[in-house]
C-alpha cells in the first residue's frame, strides 16, 4: 500500500489540528460551566432552559430535556462537567504536544464519548447529539491517521540517528 502524499498528509494534520483544538475549546467550555455550577447551583436550570429551548431543540423534545437538567443535582452536574472538560483539555494540549501515548488514550476516551452518545441518542433524539457523534467519530479517525503517521516519523528520526 502507498503512503499518503504530502498534499493528503497536510490537510489531514491541518483538519486534525483544528478538531482537537475545537474538543480543547469544548473541554474549557465545559470546565468553566462545571466551576460556575459549583459556585451558583441554581446556573444549570438558567443554562438549561436557554440552551436547550432555543431554536430547532425546542420543537423536537428540547423543554422536556431543559427540565430534566434542572432537576439534575447542580454538584453531580459540576463535577461530571469538571471531569469531562478537563480531561478533553489534557488530551487536546497532550496531543498539541504530539505526546504519542496521547494518541491511543484520546482514541478510548472520545470511543467511549460516541458510545455513550449512541446510548442517548437511542433515547432522546437530538440533532446535536447526533452531529456531536458524527465529529467525534471523525476525531476518531483523524487521531488514528495521525497517530500512524507520528509513529512513522519516529521510526525513520530514531533510524536517521
Amino acid at each position: 500500500m502507498n503512503p499518503p502524499s504530502t498534499w493528503t498528509q497536510e490537510l489531514l494534520h491541518g483538519t486534525f489540528r483544528v478538531g482537537i483544538t475545537l474538543k480543547g475549546i469544548d473541554g474549557l467550555l465545559e470546565t468553566t460551566a462545571g466551576v460556575i455550577l459549583l459556585v451558583k447551583p441554581s446556573a444549570l436550570h438558567d443554562f438549561s432552559l436557554t440552551l436547550w429551548t432555543f431554536g430547532h431543540f425546542h420543537h423536537h423534545g428540547g423543554g422536556q430535556l431543559a427540565g430534566r437538567l434542572a432537576a439534575t443535582d447542580p454538584v453531580f452536574a459540576s463535577l461530571y462537567l469538571l471531569s469531562h472538560g478537563l480531561v478533553k483539555v489534557a488530551l487536546a494540549v497532550a496531543l498539541w504536544m504530539n505526546r504519542l501515548w496521547a494518541y491511543p488514550v484520546a482514541i478510548l476516551v472520545f470511543g467511549v464519548f460516541v458510545i455513550y452518545q449512541i446510548y442517548r441518542l437511542e433515547r432522546i433524539y437530538s440533532l446535536g447529539l447526533l452531529a456531536l457523534t458524527v465529529f467525534d467519530v471523525a476525531i476518531i479517525w483523524l487521531t488514528t491517521a495521525e497517530y500512524r503517521d507520528q509513529k512513522r516519523l519516529r521510526s525513520i528520526s530514531e533510524a536517521a540517528s
